[in-house]
């Protein structure tokens, strides 16, 4: 009987995760559609993805700022507070705007500043969904400001 009721619980546990899994590639999924069609960064909806995603009481966008040093998401989802990692799981969040860069072909275009919510912490998977919503309007920081070829 202990047998089947582990196994329960286990299986509950899955289906968690592929859930969660499932709702994080929608997260890309939806950054994606906008992005296609957008023809400014205004058009892009990712600040609004990033609140949901990673419960934050706000979350702002900066062009080619970088002053001040906020603590920064980095690329594989860990948080950088000053020269030294943050314990994410085991502090939570820190009590002031992070910052989240935006990067197209190497160069700093902009960052997202995350104002996250006391007393919530971010799973590591919703980090990286985060790092790469911001991935992605870098990615079309280079297109809105290449020409298209015209027919």
């Amino acid at each position: 009987m202990r047998l089947c009721s582990t196994l329960a619980v286990r299986a509950r546990r899955l289906e968690v995760v592929i859930i969660t899994d499932a709702d994080h590639l929608a997260q890309i999924h939806r950054a994606a559609r906008p992005a296609r069609e957008a023809t400014s960064p205004d058009a892009v909806a990712v600040r609004t993805q990033l609140v949901g995603l990673l419960h934050l009481s706000g979350c702002r966008f900066e062009y080619g700022t970088l002053l001040g040093h906020a603590p920064r998401l980095e690329s594989d989802g860990s948080l950088t507070v000053g020269r030294r990692t943050w314990d994410v799981d085991r502090l939570g969040m820190p009590d002031q705007d992070i910052e989240l860069r935006v990067l197209a072909g190497g160069h700093f275009h902009g960052r997202f500043l995350l104002r996250p919510t006391p007393g919530h912490t971010p799973p590591l998977e919703a980090r990286l969904v985060a790092v790469t919503l911001a991935d992605q309007v870098g990615a079309l920081q280079t297109t809105w400001r290449t020409p298209r070829p015209t027919a």
